[in-house]
């Protein structure tokens, strides 16, 4: 299901449909087609413009590198959409990373044009052996404006449907805690991935899906992606507001939403207090693995209609399972997809035990580019793996975390996620993370952090009372054998928290121990 395609065929026999959609701006499929040609002059002619251009990394084959920085979904939306239907390959930079992170990756990989408002980001660039060239967001669309009047020849080629094999996408798997990683995604790779997820996570022709967040995350990018390839309509917002949101799914009819737990927790809260507006939304797709099963019974106690569906993939493999019940701690893996668990020999556990979980994957990448890391991503099997830990038993994938989250104790394997899921039914507990800690006897011991937030009633937050809350409902390994008290947990620009950060401000004495 090639994106392009989709967008050609959409354009002729339905133009008027909408294709993708801000707060204040839209454009239709016919619409979408007439953008894509200014806006690819416009890139062509800042690359062609160079002395001496940035050299792309060997994986994108030669082809020049557009990124975009800036907060506008609907720009950098529309920019990926418009160029999938030419010889370029398009990358998102989350601007909230790093300076020094955004910097990297775009030297290292040989991107040659950034769209971005940051000066900072300008000057750093200016100021580096960089040679490519950054332009405002304002000065890109009035280039592009320019052009408006100008006969479709004096601009650019209509759109076409590339070459399979041709790069698409420089992705990155990080950059809030290490340096990003980029991979490559080819054109096949993607119409594999979205051909996965049209068989499970229902992006219908003509469906309209609200797509909050970010299109530097790689759910949000996704969903615009498969949108528009399966010929459906993409409403994007720069961030969540949840007054806002229920004015537009009510306002246009939208009938799916793809965001992350955060977001769709605020979304029920949001659904409680003004109910019909969102009694037309059918479904909720969501991101990540061990969806907080409140979450889950929030949405289906104030929207018993609503579905929510919770999946899982890696960004460089692509969508790998989903749950549709609880608190998707038990995943169903989808058809097309290779699942093993293999230990650091390589060789594959007894069925139950905790592993590194192995993908094989049609939309998987070839591997990251170089300069970016020394990781492998695929084997010389074509398995590939980004280092979660996870069982599999009676055909459905538990996850564990990271390797960082598994901690040794006393010779047994504990999940530090599953830890933390035990809490998630403590009702007076805010957020909490759990870490392990040497000790010369066990090898480490788990530890609980909790967030000492001013919005919840901590009194009861004991400790004799939050250990048998665990021991009643872990083995008794997983148990904390320490609980401290933080005023705030560190966390990454999207929310997560930082474990390996948790554990500095523990051993740094910040934390009160109870």
């Amino acid at each position: 299901m090639p994106i392009t395609s989709t967008i050609l065929d959409v354009a002729e026999t339905h133009p008027e449909q909408l294709a993708l959609v801000g707060a204040d701006e839209r454009l239709t499929y016919s619409e979408l087609v007439g953008d894509s040609r200014r806006m690819f002059a416009v890139v062509d002619e800042l690359h062609r413009a160079q002395t001496d251009p940035p050299t792309p990394a060997p994986e994108t084959e030669g082809i020049p590198v557009t990124a975009i920085s800036a907060t506008s979904a609907f720009d950098a939306s529309r920019i990926i959409a418009g160029l999938a239907g030419y010889r370029a390959v398009s990358a998102t930079i989350d601007p909230r990373w790093p300076l020094a992170h955004q910097i990297g990756v775009i030297t290292t990989t040989g991107i040659g044009v950034v769209i971005s408002d940051s000066s900072a980001l300008a000057e750093a660039l200016a100021a580096s052996a960089w040679t490519g060239t950054v332009i405002s967001l304002a000065d890109f669309r009035a280039r592009e404006a320019a052009l408006a009047g100008e006969p479709s020849a004096r601009s650019a080629p209509a759109p076409t449907v590339r070459d399979a094999s041709e790069p698409f996408l420089m992705l990155f798997s990080s950059g809030t805690t290490s340096n990003p990683k980029a991979f490559i995604k080819t054109r096949q790779q993607y119409r594999d991935n979205v051909a996965v997820s049209a068989a499970h996570l229902e992006p219908l022709p003509g469906v309209a899906t609200l797509a909050p967040g970010p299109v530097s995350y790689s759910l949000t990018l996704y969903a615009v992606i498969e949108s528009l390839a399966t010929g459906g309509s993409v409403h994007v917002a720069d961030e969540f507001d949840p007054i806002a949101m229920g004015r537009r799914i009510a306002a246009e009819a939208i009938t799916r939403v793809v965001a992350v737990p955060a977001v769709v927790r605020a979304l029920a809260e949001a659904a409680r207090r003004d109910p019909e507006r969102f009694t037309g939304l059918d479904l909720v797709v969501t991101g990540g693995a061990n969806l907080p099963a409140s979450i889950r019974a929030r949405l289906g106690e104030i929207l018993p209609d609503t579905r929510l569906i919770s999946y899982y993939g890696a960004a460089e493999i692509g969508f790998i399972g989903d749950s549709r019940e609880g608190d998707g701690t038990w995943i169903t893996i989808y058809p097309t997809i290779g699942a093993q668990i293999r230990d650091e020999s390589g060789a594959e556990v007894p069925e139950g035990e905790l592993g590194t979980l192995w993908i094989r994957a049609a939309a998987c990448s070839y591997g990251y580019v170089t300069g970016t890391t020394e990781a492998v991503l695929r084997g010389a099997d074509g398995w590939a793996t980004v280092d979660d830990q996870a069982r599999i038993e009676n055909g459905m994938l538990q996850l564990a975390g990271r390797a960082g989250d598994i901690a040794i104790t006393g010779g047994h394997k504990v999940s530090l996620p599953e830890v933390e899921r035990a809490f998630e039914t403590y009702d007076t507990l805010g957020e909490v993370c759990a870490i392990a800690l040497d000790d010369p006897a066990l090898g480490g011991i788990i530890v609980l952090v909790i967030e000492d937030r001013a919005d919840t009633t901590q009194g009861s937050a004991d400790k004799p009372a939050l250990l048998n809350h665990a021991r009643a409902r872990l083995a008794p390994q997983f148990v904390p054998r320490r609980i401290y008290r933080l005023e705030q947990l560190p966390r990454t620009v999207g929310g997560k928290i930082r474990r390996a950060e948790t554990v500095d401000l523990i051993m740094d004495g910040q934390g009160q121990r109870l």
